[in-house]
């Protein structure tokens, strides 16, 4: 399976210490946690909605690393159950995922997917050709969490230095204050 994520081009794509700051699904050094979305565009939004990017004059600053990531077909994929508000709700709503994302991996849960919090209902779709580029159809967005260091996974530089489109912008959900 291949998964994105954005990276700061200074660091790899990958966490390995218990260092990295606590996110939606983990707490302070419950890490390393490797967070992935199911597209580019996925990956995209996480990092425009985190930071608080709305306004396109504001992608000409970015300047990240996407990666493409093989993980293993075969790894398990836990579903939290936890509310869709809870799930794409803001920071807010972190506490409860994380008490979620512990309870998991203390069930032995090396993975979860959740809906994406950052993109809009329906807004993973990609493109097609017919007559021209063209939207494909309506398909929702995931993230896919992974516990622990990950040094079998294989990534691959898809865009260096690199900012996403500004029609990205229009399909991130807006993170709560």
């Amino acid at each position: 399976m291949i998964v994105f994520r954005h990276a700061d081009p200074r660091f790899p794509f990958l966490w390995e210490s218990t260092n990295q700051p606590p996110a939606r699904w983990h707490g302070q050094g419950e890490g390393p946690v490797q967070y992935f979305a199911d597209t580019p565009d996925g990956a995209w939004a996480e990092f425009l909605r985190h930071e608080g990017i709305t306004e396109t004059s504001d992608l000409v600053n970015v300047r990240r690393v996407l990666w493409a990531v093989e993980m293993p077909d075969q790894m398990q994929m836990a579903v939290p159950a936890l509310s869709h508000s809870d799930l794409t709700g803001g920071a807010r709503t972190y506490a409860q995922c994380q008490k979620e994302g512990r309870r998991l991996r203390e069930n032995g849960a090396q993975a979860l997917r959740a809906p994406s919090a950052a993109l809009l209902p329906g807004q993973a779709r990609g493109w097609r050709v017919d007559g021209g580029l063209q939207p494909a159809g309506e398909r929702e967005g995931y993230v896919l969490v992974i516990f622990g260091p990950q040094p079998g996974f294989v990534g691959w530089i898809a865009a260096f230095a690199a900012h996403p489109r500004s029609d990205v912008l229009k399909r991130v959900r807006p993170l709560p204050d």
